[in-house]
């Protein structure tokens, strides 16, 4: 087959893999809106449980299916990994609880800070070396996060705290997950975030457990089965192409949860934060630009996230 075929096979594949990961991005939106309302009137932490059930299932069931989960489990850096698996609980949790206050434009406007946490968290813990640029890049992005919480803006409570860790929990569970992917296969970091997750957020949301109506129930269900479907289209489209192309993608997230918000919750995010919201979105996409590049010029792959 000729390089021209190659080239034209490879472009197709990626088209489908970003229009994939746009589904995958309107899939989550929706249910972060279904979340938002069940909220208002169930614990978060039983509605976490409740989700995350369809995530370990899938999981487990696609590790399982390759080898018995034993093996999966002999993981190198044990104690690594259950740090992931408590970083990814409390970035859910953390999520969950700011959905009950924040609107979900300025929410997803917050936790899209989180890969300019990602650049700052690798310095210490992988040993990354930061340029001025991508610094000066951070700063202007943290300037547009304080555009949405700026006095006359997003009202500061609890909850935008929440959102705020929420971020910054997520950005270190990422750095973590390449620093033991250095040490254990992609089926270990898995098994261990499926049960990690699994016995914690039963943990907790069985202490949180109120009696659902059948109409919540299905609503809880339409969540549990898009969890599964959305994580098997990412899937599919990181199998068509590397993170390093559908990642930028991901932003469609913010004005999808813009969309949502005002023709769900009748909620339009003002003026400032979406110029806010747009300074995050742009300093990430020069971040993630830059490190890209900075890895072209290394002959390095691009780490997953």
């Amino acid at each position: 087959m000729d390089t021209p075929v190659i080239n034209a096979l490879r472009g197709d594949n990626y088209t489908r893999a970003i229009l994939l990961t746009i589904i995958t991005v309107m899939i989550f939106g929706l249910q972060d809106a279904v979340a938002k309302v069940l909220v208002q009137t169930y614990s978060p932490f039983q509605i976490t449980m409740m989700r995350y059930w369809a995530f370990a299932a899938f999981s487990l069931f696609l590790v399982s299916r390759r080898a018995p989960l034993r093996h999966a489990l002999r993981s190198r850096v044990p104690l690594w990994q259950v740090l992931r698996g408590v970083l990814l609980m409390a970035d859910i949790w953390l999520f969950a609880l700011a959905l009950q206050t924040v609107p979900l434009g300025e929410l997803q406007s917050i936790s899209l800070i989180y890969p300019l946490l990602v650049t700052l968290f690798a310095i210490p813990i992988l040993g990354e070396k930061v340029g001025i640029f991508r610094i000066v890049a951070i700063g202007v992005g943290f300037m547009g996060a304080l555009f949405i919480v700026r006095p006359g803006g997003l009202a500061m409570n609890i909850g935008v705290v929440y959102a705020v860790a929420s971020a910054g929990f997520y950005a270190l569970y990422i750095v973590f997950t390449r620093k033991v992917g250095q040490h254990d296969s992609a089926r270990t970091s898995m098994v261990y975030v499926s049960v990690i997750g699994l016995v914690l957020s039963g943990i907790v949301g069985v202490f949180h457990w109120q009696p659902m109506g059948w109409g919540d129930i299905l609503l809880v269900v339409f969540i549990m089965g898009t969890t599964t479907a959305a994580h098997g289209l990412m899937m599919v489209a990181l199998s068509m192409a590397p993170a390093s192309v559908v990642q930028p993608f991901n932003y469609f997230s913010l004005p999808w949860a813009i969309v949502l918000s005002f023709v769900i919750f009748g909620h339009l995010i003002d003026l400032l934060s979406l110029v806010g919201a747009a300074i995050i979105v742009a300093a990430g996409l020069v971040v993630m630009a830059r490190e890209r590049m900075r890895r072209v010029q290394r002959g390095q792959p691009t780490p997953p996230h």
